[in-house]
């Protein structure tokens, strides 16, 4: 005789009666890595605002990032973290370059700068994908064909190539112009994966439905069939994201982007490159603020998608050792 041991119910307590938004949340919520990344990347921003200020928020750092000053210590980092030491920012934290200007301040504008391009940039790709993806989804036929077309003229353009041709026009206008432009050149990927999505979901019932019910396309497209989608845009706006503080850095050291008396990161790396032997924190640094924030939106980007995609189960050692005393149990 065989009986099946009943179940404990703390799996359903959990999902029924949430919302399907909700239920999203709280996966996104337990994957630690994620929520840890998505913390840091928020605590350096807020840190890099609250240091040297932004616009009409005052920092409490003295020094600004474009100012020379006397030297001091020959430029070096007076940074401490060694252990037993305490912790101590001292004159300079990251030092100074060649002309004495404070490098922690510099590296922090080029924070804020780095964030500044992500946001626009990923705002304005993310915006014009989504709407052409979706036009050429839902309409097909010749919408779709000449929509393609022009995406795929954009795509077999590498990306760094537009960017420089963008970066050497609108690098000294300004970093607003300079991520939106980029923003108006990088929107092919998302277009594709929106487009797909549309492709499978205006067959289904629910769009049928709305049609009948007389709505128009535009109702259809934007109520009904992209709040659907829209796991597919945020997961592709945070690899968007990703890519453009490289992008950015890219241009940056180049030549082609962000420009003094403004500072960048990718700027701060080309400007002391020769110095690299010699001064080598003023590459520490600003590599440091490039890497981390990458790695951190991928990471980002990672538990977004397991959370909208069901079907990203995680392996779970505990529950496998566990599976045996709830199965079935032989008497």
């Amino acid at each position: 005789m065989t009986t099946v041991a009943p179940d404990n119910g703390k799996t359903q307590e959990h999902t029924v009666g949430q919302s399907q938004s909700r239920v999203i949340l709280n996966r996104f919520v337990r994957n630690k890595t994620a929520m840890v990344s998505l913390v840091l990347l928020l605590l350096t921003f807020v840190f890099s605002v609250s240091a040297i200020g932004l616009g009409p928020i005052p920092g409490w750092w003295k020094y600004d990032y474009v100012t020379p000053g006397a030297p001091f210590d020959n430029g070096r980092p007076t940074l401490s973290l060694i252990p037993g030491e305490g912790f101590g920012l001292g004159e300079h934290p990251f030092g100074q370059n060649r002309i004495g200007v404070d490098y922690f301040a510099m590296t922090m504008r080029g924070v804020q700068n780095s964030f500044l391009v992500i946001i626009l940039l990923a705002g304005v790709a993310t915006t014009l994908g989504t709407v052409v993806g979706a036009l050429a989804g839902y309409y097909r036929g010749w919408i779709d064909a000449i929509l393609m077309r022009i995406t795929d003229v954009f795509i077999v353009i590498p990306a760094i190539v537009v960017g420089a041709v963008v970066g050497r026009m609108t690098g000294g206008l300004g970093v607003q112009f300079l991520a939106i432009t980029l923003g108006l050149v990088t929107w092919m990927g998302i277009a594709r994966l929106v487009r797909a999505e549309f492709l499978s979901l205006r067959e289904r019932e629910f769009v049928e439905a709305a049609r009948v019910a007389g709505a128009s396309d535009m109702r259809i497209i934007f109520k009904h069939i992209l709040p659907n989608a829209i796991g597919v845009v945020i997961v592709a706006a945070s690899l968007i994201a990703a890519a453009a503080i490289l992008l950015e850095t890219a241009l940056s050291f180049l030549g082609y982007g962000i420009r003094a008396p403004e500072s960048s990161l990718g700027l701060l790396v080309s400007q002391n490159q020769s110095a690299f032997a010699t001064r080598p924190w003023l590459f520490w640094f600003p590599a440091a603020f490039i890497v981390l924030p990458a790695l951190m939106i991928n990471f980002v980007g990672d538990g977004l998608r397991d959370a909208f995609d069901p079907r990203q189960k995680r392996f779970s050692v505990r529950r496998t050792k566990e599976l045996p005393e709830g199965a079935e149990q032989r008497q």
